[in-house]
Parts: structure tokens; C-alpha cells; sequence
């Protein structure tokens, strides 16, 4: 979703390109499974449409009625829900939405949806896979989030060229230029409260800071628990609710080039149900977990010395709970990962790792305060769920809002950014 950021500039009276450049990614991503099947995800339509072939022929006018009825999903709920501030479900009760409720197809879940619609089981795991971009089970979350495919499909993979950091040098940047002090390595303890209403934030070092509204973008699980004082009945309704995934990472330098990998890929396993029964019914890592990998040296050649690759492996995790021990259990699960890739083409891979470290949950929870390491707040398996979001405004403290992840409209850059969108017009007509 480019236009998210280009917007952002624009509102800032600057254009995106004298800051950042976005690079098309094709193919958008590489899918592999264990028995030699490929299939590469073209952002142009020919392509896209000869691979579908390739997998069943029949699923090619199945796609085309795919794209359309989440382009359905994409017209009920944008306007009622990504592109505006939404404080609460009763927001979403408009004449609107009534009218067009039955297309967001909420009643079913992902996989229903998607296996009403493609024969191959191949299209099956790939369209299933975008419940993941919010940390949910596609056999949980509801069919509403098909509309994460469309967005894929309809606008493209985007590359911000140099690195993913470099839209957070580029928004520091504009920011400094608007005048907004930033303050690095300063953590804050507490949010200062004075008749109900936030009035600022104390420091780690004791300094007090004060404000007339306060935005809060760690997770608001987080929040209640460690920040806002005398809100225990909010902390404890928050951490009943159910966590998105966390995940398992190997930052991985290779001194050898593997010339199948494209800059995004998606090693599937055998048996997509099971493991993410694992994840959330169980609470433990997939024996056989989908891994994926991410080689931006393929865009930006000066990511690793020539000859040689950067590497970013991912796996779904369970977030952290007590059956897991990651201090134990890393090690294995990490020779068990790069086992799979081997098996899967990438052959030889443990002898050529020139560079390696490894991140579980309990980093993700560590380094971000992600309450139990979980990359995107809460999961969306219910068809309640994304509704139950902590709102961007704080129902229980005056002038204290959340954006991010943790909160409307979900992860991800795009919603993130939209998140922080809306909570400036709340605090503009709150002011």
C-alpha cells in the first residue's frame, strides 16, 4: 500500500520521493512446497495467470472471481474501517454497512472461503497464508481477511530501496524538519494521571514531561500493565484475550549465492492444519513450520559482500506461554529449520553460514515489549476479534490514545501508519 506513505508526505506538504524510493518487487514472492512444486506470484497478470494454469487449469477463471469478490471485502470496510479513526463496534453500525454486511463475509472462516473457491491445494496454502500477515490461523480468523489477498494482488510487493529502515530514517527526517524533537534512548516509566486525564510521563531517569495528550505506541497490553497506573480490571481483560504469533528468526550471512531464492519466498510444510494447531491450540513450535525467507541483497546487491547472501528466515511461533522453554529449545529448532531448507533446495546451507543470530519470542518481547513476544497484538480468531482491538483513544483515561500495532486497524507498515492517521485527527478535534 505505497499510497500510505505517499499520503503521509503529501499531508506534510512533501513528497514522498525526495525522501524515500519504493522498488516493485516481482515475483512478489516465490512459493515451494516438500514435493518440488513452484509457484512464483507475478505482479503482472499474464504471468500471475500462466502459473495458475501451470497448478490447475480450472482455477483460472476461479481467480478472477476471487480478486472480485475481495474487491467486495475491500469496498465494505475501507471506508468504515482502515481509513478512518474507530473508537469502538458501535462506530461501525451505519446505514452502510448494514447494507453491504454480507459482503465482508464474516459468518466464514478464511479457509472455507478460499476452499470454496480454488480446486488446487496448492492455491489452498497460498491464500490461507495472508491470515498470517496479522498473526492469525486461516482455519480460525474470519473470511473478512481475504481482503488482505486483494490488497496483495490489486497494488503489489514494494521494496523501500536500501532497507526496510530507511522509512523510519525518512520519517525522522521529515519530522525533525516539522520541528518534532525526538528523544532517543530516553525509556519512559509511568504515565503521569491527574483527575482521569493523561498530563504527561515520567521518565526512567524521574524527569517529568508534561503534556496536554499523550500518545502511547507500545503495545497497550503493555501499557496497562507497566505504564497507566490503576487500570489492573483493563491489564487483566487484555491479557485474556487471545495473542497474534510470535515468531522464530535466524539472521543468517551466506558465503555462497543459492540462484533459485527471489527476494521473497515461502517454504511451505506438508500439513498446513497441523501446524497451526500447534501455534494456537497447542501453544508450541510446528514440528514442520513454514518458513520464510527473505534475501534483499537480490534488490540491493550491497546488502552482502559479493558472492554472498543476506539472509532473514522467519517462522510462526507460538507467543510465549509455559510449554516452551526457548532457552532449551532454540538451538534444536533452529538445526531443525535449516535441515528443511536444505531438503528444500538450499543445499549444503549449514556450511556455508558465515554469520548468524538467532531471535526467539522472548527477544521479540525484550528488545519491542511485545506482550509475549506477540508481533501483532492480539490474533484476529474470531469474528469478533479485530472489533475488540484496544481503541485509539482510551475509553478509561481522557487524552491518551494508542496507535500502532497493538490497536485499529492492526500490524503491518500500511495499517500502522493509518493508525497513527486517525489518532492525529482525534487529537486535533480533542484538542
Amino acid at each position: 500500500m505505497p499510497w500510505v506513505v505517499r499520503d503521509l508526505f503529501s499531508a506534510a506538504g512533501r513528497r514522498m520521493e525526495e525522501y524515500l524510493s519504493l522498488d516493485q518487487i516481482e515475483p512478489t514472492c516465490r512459493y515451494r512446497w516438500p514435493d518440488g512444486t513452484r509457484f512464483d506470484a507475478w505482479q503482472r497478470l499474464p504471468q500471475l495467470i500462466q502459473e495458475i494454469e501451470r497448478l490447475n487449469p480450472a482455477d483460472v477463471p476461479n481467480f478472477l472471481r476471487f480478486l472480485a469478490y475481495t474487491a467486495d471485502i475491500y469496498g465494505a470496510v475501507a471506508d468504515n474501517f482502515l481509513l478512518k479513526p474507530f473508537d469502538g463496534i458501535s462506530e461501525l453500525l451505519t446505514p452502510r454497512l448494514l447494507r453491504d454486511g454480507p459482503k465482508i463475509d464474516s459468518l466464514r472462516s478464511v479457509d472455507a472461503a478460499v476452499r470454496a473457491t480454488f480446486a488446487s491445494p496448492y492455491l489452498h496454502q497460498i491464500f490461507n497464508r495472508y491470515a498470517t500477515y496479522n498473526g492469525s490461523s486461516p482455519y480460525l480468523s474470519p473470511a473478512t481477511f481475504n481482503v488482505i489477498a486483494y490488497i496483495e494482488f490489486a497494488e503489489g510487493g514494494w521494496y523501500v530501496r536500501g532497507g526496510m529502515y530507511e522509512l523510519a530514517h525518512a520519517l525522522q527526517r521529515l519530522a525533525t524538519e516539522l520541528g518534532v524533537e525526538i528523544r532517543t534512548s530516553t525509556p519512559v516509566s509511568e504515565v503521569l494521571l491527574e483527575g482521569g486525564a493523561a498530563r504527561g510521563v515520567r521518565l526512567s531517569s524521574g524527569e517529568i514531561v508534561r503534556a496536554n495528550q499523550v500518545v502511547i505506541n507500545a503495545d497497550p497490553r503493555y501499557a496497562y500493565t507497566h505504564l497507566i497506573p490503576g487500570r489492573p480490571r483493563t491489564a487483566q481483560r487484555l491479557t485474556r484475550l487471545e495473542p497474534s504469533c510470535s515468531g522464530f528468526i535466524l539472521f543468517l550471512g551466506i558465503n555462497r549465492h543459492y540462484p533459485d531464492l527471489a527476494h521473497h519466498n515461502i517454504f511451505f510444510s506438508s500439513d498446513y492444519p497441523r501446524e497451526f494447531q500447534a501455534i494456537f491450540q497447542k501453544g508450541v513450535p510446528a514440528a514442520d513450520p513454514t518458513i520464510y525467507v527473505a534475501s534483499t541483497c537480490l534488490s540491493d546487491p550491497q546488502h552482502a559482500p559479493p558472492g554472498h547472501m543476506n539472509l532473514f528466515v522467519l517462522v510462526n511461533a507460538p507467543a510465549l506461554n509455559q510449554r516452551i522453554n526457548w532457552y532449551r529449545e532454540a538451538p534444536a529448532y533452529r538445526d531443525l529449520i535449516v535441515a528443511k531448507l536444505e531438503r528444500m533446495g538450499l543445499s549444503d546451507l549449514r556450511h556455508h553460514i558465515a554469520y548468524e543470530t538467532i531471535w526467539t519470542p522472548v527477544d521479540l518481547q525484550h528488545h519491542y515489549n511485545a506482550a509475549g513476544g506477540a508481533i501483532y497484538g492480539l490474533a484476529s480468531n474470531n469474528r469478533f476479534s479485530a472489533f475488540m482491538r484496544p481503541p485509539l483513544r482510551a475509553p478509561d483515561v481522557r487524552s491518551l490514545y494508542f496507535v500502532g500495532g497493538g490497536t485499529h486497524p492492526g500490524g503491518g507498515i500500511p495499517l500502522v501508519l493509518l493508525s497513527g492517521k486517525a489518532v492525529a485527527e482525534r487529537v486535533v478535534l480533542d484538542n
